[in-house]
């Protein structure tokens, strides 16, 4: 059998010798070409799968995450009230992070956000939950109302009293900003 084929190879090549050339040479370019060819039309499919992928996640997120705000300000808020120290460092970095607008900071003082770090920084015990608690603070004391509701909820001599670290310099930073947040807005610091 392939005695045969090669025979009607053969017999195919002599009759039209200059065809066959210009077939195979075709052929050979069209397959570098097919090749370019495919692998660029896989990257497109590729990026194409990505964009869908990615403006699926954003406009489920942009549904979902309006829904978990609130949910995730009142659990951060209630880690405040659990005893391991662990546990209140989390919710006080992550009140930090929540606390990026006027809107939102106020939402975290109506909570009782405010109250439950002053709490927080009057229970800490090691350095580590006491900069959280102030770093938090120091993130919601970026409105003037809240500051207004940490005054109110007598944060000034908290604070004032809180222990400096000799190895923590941003406690000592945090609790200098509040204050003099507390100076700009014309609260008396020195009491």
């Amino acid at each position: 059998m392939r005695k045969i084929a090669a025979q009607l190879t053969t017999y195919i090549c002599r009759r039209n010798p200059i065809q066959n050339v210009q077939s195979r040479n075709l052929s050979s370019l069209s397959g570098r070409d097919e090749l370019a060819l495919e692998q660029e039309a896989e990257r497109k499919i590729g990026w194409l799968l990505k964009l869908f992928f990615a403006g699926t996640a954003s406009y489920i997120g942009y549904q979902l995450f309006p829904y978990l705000g609130d949910n995730l300000m009142q659990q951060s808020v209630s880690l405040l009230h659990v005893k391991d120290p662990m546990f209140k460092r989390m919710g006080a970095s992550r009140l930090a992070r929540f606390a990026i607008d006027e809107e939102r900071r106020m939402k975290i003082v109506e909570m009782g956000g405010a109250q439950e770090l002053l709490n927080m920084l009057v229970g800490a015990k090691d350095d580590c939950t006491r900069k959280e608690a102030l770093k938090a603070l120091s993130s919601l004391s970026r409105s003037e109302e809240a500051v207004g509701a940490l005054h109110n909820a007598g944060a000034i001599p908290i604070i004032r009293s809180t222990p400096d670290s000799l190895e923590d310099a941003d406690i000592e930073k945090y609790k200098s900003s509040l204050m003099k947040r507390f100076e700009d807005l014309r609260y008396d610091v020195a009491s």
